[in-house]
């Protein structure tokens, strides 16, 4: 991202403080991880598979990177292999496990609220022959042992169960969901992303044959994961080329992002020391959110065993999350309304309705995860804003137009401009609106000057999220008459098919 992006998004976030509640979408990089790759980028270049000094210098590293991780996960080395992240570990099991176990068994149990690099690939498989069920939960979304004991069978090879859930902080009990499966002789893969650094992880306490990590959810680099592999259990490459991590995995190392991953993983145990503290002030948002909207929902668990210290999925009734959302970003807060990897998609979570939500409860529900840098002040502060918005104290009033009512009236209206700020890739899916103005959202800064300030200016974006932020933009550059669309295009193509089909991709303009 350009320094020009950077400005504009100070401009969107227009507050004197800025707060970070998005930690479980990703962590800054520690200061012992930023020193670590450092040196390994300037002084240790050398390729970890080749034969001389320098390379073995750089091997040294990634086998250094290998123990820290394993100690933090409390495995063997040798059952450590590092990937590009956790999706593709994720991948790596289920496709291999499937292509072993066909035809003999072809069926994967699986917990409804995996995160999409399960649940996705789960639904590709499918494809390849393999039956998949989903087991049951109970309100909390913790799994239910009876009733998946009764699915466990002879033609079940894999259990899917995600340790602790990214959206709602549920924590599975995982010892005895293993043992379960195993009686069965059923493999089990946990992902354990969002555990490792706030809860304790050990794999072979738990008996678990496969589990999935990824460095930046710990204040690690971006682009590097690990999958762990128990001893004696099958597992056959996802990248078939060199002989890289003993030939479970081709690729030349990035060595600078492994050990990176290695620093990370050494700071666990500082990390678990100040879960406490983050629980304590979790506690306290709960109390503050509460008192100011008593009706609010909870779907986080309560009890510490059964929920992640620093996560809370919660539901403001009457209250659309994009709306929250948008209020709080300009006033430097950042929070989600779920998983990181479904923004800007305006179907309701999959997690939530798992849990027994309704879709237009799902939309009403944002999640705060905190992180080590969370204080007091900043839960004081998330809290006021909240209160202000729901008092209608908002800085900008934004029209919301319901997609159903974006007719042609308001698309051939004169005095209508259409500014669609979907990304290339996002365009490729959809056509855009008749008559629209193409622009990157984050260079919009810089096409001010050329959008009409006496004209009804409409943000649309593929879910509406990032359209309503925009439209909060604008506003304050003094645009007047802003609106945005409500469950933006992909609500639009829906709900006015006719009118899509009809004039989709007709009169567009680049900004």
């Amino acid at each position: 991202m350009k320094l020009g992006q950077f400005e504009f998004l100070k401009y969107v976030f227009r507050s004197k403080r800025q707060v970070y509640l998005d930690h479980n979408a990703t962590t800054s990089v520690s200061r012992r991880v930023r020193h670590t790759m450092n040196r390994i980028l300037k002084y240790h270049y050398g390729n970890p598979s080749s034969l001389y000094k320098i390379a073995g210098r750089s091997a040294g590293l990634i086998e250094q990177a290998r123990h820290r991780v394993a100690d933090a996960i409390h495995a063997d080395p040798l059952e450590v292999c590092f990937t590009g992240c956790a999706t593709e570990s994720n991948n790596a099991v289920l496709k291999s496990l499937s292509t072993y176990f066909l035809p003999k068994k072809k069926k994967i149990i699986s917990s409804p609220i995996e995160h999409h690099s399960v649940i996705n690939t789960l639904e590709y498989l499918k494809t390849q022959g393999i039956t998949v069920e989903y087991c049951p939960l109970d309100r909390w979304g913790r799994v239910l042992l009876p009733e998946l004991e009764k699915q466990l069978d002879e033609d079940t090879f894999l259990l899917c169960c995600v340790l602790a859930n990214n959206e709602t902080g549920v924590i599975q009990d995982i010892a005895a969901i293993t043992g379960m499966a195993h009686q069965h002789d059923v493999l089990v893969l946990a992902d354990c992303v969002q555990a490792l650094g706030k809860i304790p992880v050990d794999v072979h306490e738990w008996g678990i044959d496969y589990a999935s990590f990824s460095a930046h959810k710990l204040h690690g680099p971006k682009g590097v994961g690990a999958l762990y592999v128990k001893q004696g259990s099958p597992f056959t490459a996802l990248l078939h080329g060199g002989h890289q991590e003993s030939g479970m995995r081709a690729g030349t190392e990035s060595v600078h992002n492994i050990a990176g991953f290695g620093a990370a993983c050494k700071d666990v145990g500082r990390l678990l020391a100040r879960s406490n503290r983050i629980r304590a002030l979790k506690n306290d948002m709960v109390q503050r959110l509460k008192a100011i909207k008593p009706d609010c929902m909870v779907n986080s668990p309560q009890a510490d065993e059964e929920s992640l210290p620093n996560t809370l999925s919660i539901t403001f009734n009457g209250i659309e999350n994009t709306e929250l959302m948008a209020a709080l970003n300009y006033r430097g807060i950042a929070v989600s309304a779920g998983s990181a990897c479904t923004t800007g998609d305006n179907k309701p979570s999959h997690v939530l309705k798992a849990i027994g939500l309704s879709d237009e409860a799902a939309r009403e529900t944002i999640r705060i995860s905190l992180g080590c840098g969370t204080s007091a002040q900043d839960i004081r502060y998330t809290a006021r804003v909240v209160q202000d918005h729901l008092e209608g104290q908002r800085p900008l009033l934004v029209n919301r137009i319901a997609p159903a009512q974006l007719d042609e009236t308001i698309l051939f209206d004169d005095r209508t401009y259409i500014l669609d700020i979907r990304s290339p890739g996002e365009r490729r899916k959809s056509k855009s609106l008749p008559n629209s103005h193409e622009v990157n959202p984050f260079k919009l800064k810089k096409y001010l000057h050329q959008l009409p300030k006496d004209k009804h200016i409409i943000v649309v974006c593929p879910g509406g999220g990032h359209s309503f932020i925009i439209a909060y933009y604008l506003k304050s550059q003094g645009f007047k008459n802003v609106s945005d669309v409500r469950g933006g295009l992909e609500s639009w193509k829906i709900l006015r098919s006719d009118l899509y089909r009809k004039y989709a991709g007709q009169n567009i303009t680049a900004v």
